[in-house]
C-alpha cells in the first residue's frame, strides 16, 4: 500500500518545487531584465507581475498536498531561494531605499535627518557617488528615471533620491532602523544591505508565521502566502521598503498580545507604529479582553519614547514631510480615495472614509474573538485599504501576516490590485481591480459560510438521528425485558 501512495506524495512535491523554481526565475528576469520602471515602459511590469502571482498561486495550490514532515522544509526553503532571487538586481520600481541609505549616512556623521534635506550644501561632504553621480554633459537626462537632478545649483550633480528638495518623512523607529543597516556598511555600499536586511526580516516573518501556525494546529503551507509572495519579494527584498519591518513588528504585536504578553505585545505594536504609522489599524481587534488593553498604553508610550531622542536634537521638525506628503498624495482633500470619489469628493470624501475605517474598527472589536482575532484583522486592514485605496503596492505588506493566521485568502486579491495599481497607474483601471478585489471577497465569504451553515446543519441532523437511535435501542431492551 505505501509503494502505491509514494507517487501521489511525491507528485505534489516535485509541482510544488518545480513551482517556486520558476517563481524564483520569473522574479529574477524580472529584477535584471525590465529595468527601472518609467513611463513608456509599463507593460512589460504588468504582464510579469501577472505571470509572477499566476506561477506564485499554482506553487501554493501544489504545497497544499505536499507531505506534512516536507511541508515547512518547503515553505522556508523555497522563501530563501526567492528571496535571493529578488536581489539579483537593484531597486526596479522604487528609490525609496536610496532614502533610507542616506538618512542612515547622516545619522552616522551624528546629524538629525530631519534637520536638512538632501539637496544642502550643509551635508555635501557626505554625499557618496552612487547616490550623487555626476551629471552627464550637464545633464541628468541620460540617468534617468533612476536619477533626477538635484535641485542646489551649486553643483553639478544627481540624486537618486526622490523629493530631494525636502526633509524626511519615515517615522523613529524607522530611522533607528536605517541607521543600523547602515551601521554594518560603509557609504559606498549601495542597494544591497538593505535588500539582505529585507530578506532577513522576511525570512523572519516566515519562521514565526510557521511557529504561530503550528500552535494554532493549522498546516504550514499557509506561510508560503508570505514566504512565496511575489509582493514580499518585490517590495520587501528587492525594493527594499522598510514597511516590511513595520508588518513583522505588527504581527509580532499581536501575536504576543493574544498570547498573554501584552506589555511585549504593545512595545512592538508601539515600534510598528513608530516605523510606519498605519501598522496603528491593527489595535482595534486585540481589544476583546480587559488584560489586552494593557497594549495601548505601553504602545503609546513606547511610541513617544522613540521620538524622545529625534525630539531632542530636532525640535518639533521630526514630522519632517509627513505633512506635506499627505497634501501632495490628496489625503487632505478627498482626490486620493479611488472608489469613495466616484460619489463623495472633497472634505465629505475624507470624512466618509474616516466613518468606513472607524465602521470596521468597530465591527472588528466587537465580532473579534480575543483568542483569535487575525479575521479581525484581515477585516480592519483590507477595508481601510478599500477606503483609502493606497497606490503603493509596499502598504500591502501588512495585510499578508494576518491572511495567513486567519486562512481568509481571498482577501490577497487586494494586494493584487494595489501591486497593479503600483505598475500601471491609471484611476480607472485601478477602480476596476479594486471591484475585481470585492467581488472574490464577496463571493468566497458566502460560499464559505454556505459551507459553514451546511456543516453545522450537517451536524445537528447526525446528532439526532444518533439521539433517536439510542432512543430506540433503550425501547428495544425494554421490551426485552
Amino acid at each position: 500500500m505505501s509503494e502505491r501512495r509514494r507517487p501521489g506524495r511525491l507528485l505534489p512535491t516535485v509541482l510544488a518545487v518545480v513551482g517556486v523554481l520558476a517563481l524564483s526565475g520569473v522574479i529574477a528576469f524580472g529584477v535584471t531584465h525590465l529595468g527601472f520602471l518609467r513611463s513608456g515602459h509599463r507593460s512589460p511590469f504588468v504582464a510579469w507581475t501577472l505571470i509572477a502571482w499566476a506561477v506564485f498561486a499554482a506553487a501554493v495550490l501544489a504545497l497544499r498536498f505536499v507531505p506534512a514532515k516536507w511541508m515547512t522544509w518547503l515553505v522556508v526553503g523555497g522563501g530563501l531561494v526567492v528571496g535571493l532571487a529578488a536581489i539579483a538586481g537593484p531597486p526596479n520600481t522604487s528609490t525609496d531605499s536610496a532614502r533610507y541609505a542616506w538618512d542612515g549616512i547622516v545619522q552616522h556623521a551624528g546629524i538629525s535627518p530631519y534637520a536638512h534635506t538632501p539637496q544642502s550644501t550643509a551635508l555635501s561632504g557626505l554625499r557618496p557617488d552612487w547616490l550623487f553621480p555626476d551629471k552627464v554633459d550637464g545633464t541628468c537626462k541620460p540617468l534617468e528615471p533612476r536619477f533626477r537632478g538635484l535641485g542646489d545649483g551649486a553643483d553639478g550633480h544627481c540624486v537618486a533620491i526622490n523629493r530631494p528638495d525636502v526633509v524626511t518623512i519615515y517615522p523613529p523607529m524607522a530611522q533607528l532602523w536605517f541607521a543600523l543597516v547602515r551601521a554594518f556598511v560603509p557609504a559606498t555600499a549601495q542597494y544591497m544591505p538593505f535588500q539582505v536586511a529585507g530578506l532577513v526580516v522576511s525570512l523572519g516573518v516566515t519562521v514565526g508565521l510557521v511557529a504561530v501556525l503550528r500552535k494554532l494546529g493549522r498546516p504550514t503551507w499557509w506561510a508560503a502566502l508570505w514566504a512565496w509572495s511575489p509582493l514580499v519579494a518585490s517590495e520587501a527584498v528587492t525594493n527594499s521598503h522598510v514597511d516590511a519591518l513595520g508588518a513583522a513588528l505588527a504581527t509580532a504585536g499581536a501575536v504576543l498580545v493574544v498570547f498573554g504578553r501584552p506589555i511585549w505585545g504593545g512595545i512592538a505594536l508601539g515600534a510598528a507604529t513608530a516605523t510606519k504609522l498605519i501598522p496603528a489599524i491593527v489595535y482595534p481587534p486585540l481589544l476583546g479582553r480587559w488584560r489586552h488593553w494593557w497594549a495601548i498604553p505601553v504602545g503609546i508610550a513606547f511610541f513617544g519614547l522613540l521620538y524622545v531622542p529625534y525630539v531632542l536634537s530636532t525640535g518639533l521638525d521630526v514630522l519632517g514631510y509627513l505633512p506635506g506628503y499627505l497634501s501632495e498624495e490628496g489625503y487632505e482633500d478627498g482626490s486620493r480615495f479611488a472608489l469613495v470619489s466616484l460619489v463623495f469628493h472633497g472634505d465629505a470624501a475624507t470624512i466618509v472614509v474616516g466613518l468606513l475605517v472607524l465602521a470596521a474598527a468597530f465591527v472588528a472589536w466587537r465580532l473579534s474573538d480575543p483568542s483569535r482575532p487575525w479575521s479581525g484583522e484581515v477585516l480592519m486592514i483590507g477595508v481601510t485599504f478599500l477606503a483609502v485605496t493606497p497606490r503603493y503596492p509596499w502598504y500591502a505588506l501588512l495585510l499578508i501576516p494576518f491572511v495567513v493566521l486567519s486562512g481568509r485568502w481571498e482577501w490577497l486579491s487586494i494586494g493584487l490590485a494595489i501591486a497593479l495599481r503600483g505598475v500601471w497607474p491609471s484611476a480607472d483601471a485601478y477602480r476596476w481591480w479594486l471591484a475585481a478585489a470585492i467581488a472574490v471577497i464577496v463571493i468566497v465569504t458566502l460560499v464559505r459560510t454556505r459551507r459553514a451553515d451546511w456543516g453545522r446543519w450537517g451536524r445537528r441532523l447526525a446528532f439526532r438521528e444518533r439521539a433517536i437511535a439510542q432512543s430506540s435501542g433503550a425501547g428495544a431492551a425494554e421490551d426485552v425485558r
